[in-house]
């Protein structure tokens, strides 16, 4: 029997609108990180041959620059393109439960809305251009500063 390597690939592209504004911590280093959940729409023709839609809601975790930009540029209703990939962790709660996350951790962000009037941070279409890349795992701290119990997702 021959034995294969398996690649190594995590990778996620999703384009949704954020279910509410980002929020924003820093870490015990400064670092700041932004968190914030979208929601990713998927039309589709049901059994009947009608157009239904499903909706799939994913957190997102942005750091450094990225989740500076995130705060100034993003709010509830916008439109985003996220570059990144999975990343899990485990909650434990007050009440000693524990609960595993699964979310994106962006490397890029494209914002989909166009910029309000005199924004600095637009190409010739007047779509808001890629923010830089978060800093390398190394250079942040593993554990994420926010309270996911009790959000849906």
């Amino acid at each position: 029997m021959a034995y294969y390597k398996m690649p190594e690939v995590n990778t996620v592209l999703i384009a949704g609108n954020l279910t509410k504004d980002p929020t924003l911590r820093r870490t015990s280093n400064g670092i700041p990180v932004a968190n914030f959940c979208i929601a990713s729409n998927r039309k589709y023709r049901d059994a009947n041959n009608q157009w239904a839609e499903d909706v799939c809601y994913v957190g997102v975790v942005a750091w450094a620059k990225l989740a500076e930009s995130c705060m100034e540029r993003l709010h509830k209703g916008s439109a985003i393109l996220v570059d990144g990939e999975l990343q899990s962790r485990t909650l434990y709660g007050d009440d000693g439960m524990t609960r595993s996350v699964v979310e994106i951790k962006a490397h890029r962000i494209q914002f989909l809305n166009r910029a309000e009037h005199g924004e600095e941070h637009l190409n010739g279409s007047g779509v808001a251009r890629v923010v830089p890349e978060c800093p390398a795992p190394g250079e942040i701290e593993d554990s994420i500063p926010h309270e996911v119990l009790g959000q849906q997702h």
